[in-house]
């Protein structure tokens, strides 16, 4: 969506997408990931560690947000490292977190 679209009509198909994705903020774990991955890339095992849970939850919750489009990930020999999906990911965050220290 650019600048400026925000003041378009939505289609249904866009709102339900809209709420779908803001779901994926509703959860502390997945909020923790995203904010975990905010400047780097890491490994499940990275993550876990990071987070002080289990590498199950870590999993799961990743394959959550990569359904989301807000986290992706590439293949290096065995390991496997996550990192936000775009730029877009990294604005949402920012304007979260800016929302809730006003």
């Amino acid at each position: 969506m650019k600048k400026g679209m925000v003041n378009r009509e939505l289609s249904i198909e866009e709102l339900y997408d809209l709420a779908e994705l803001f779901k994926a903020f509703a959860d502390s774990t997945r909020i923790r990931i995203l904010y975990d991955l905010f400047n780097e890339e890491k490994n499940v095992t990275e993550i876990t560690c990071d987070l002080e849970m289990n590498q199950s939850a870590i999993s799961h919750q990743l394959k959550q947000l990569k359904n989301y489009k807000l986290v992706k990930s590439r293949r290096v020999g065995q390991a496997i490292y996550y990192s936000l999906d775009d730029e877009h990911v990294k604005t949402i965050i920012e304007m979260g977190v800016e929302h809730i220290d006003e």
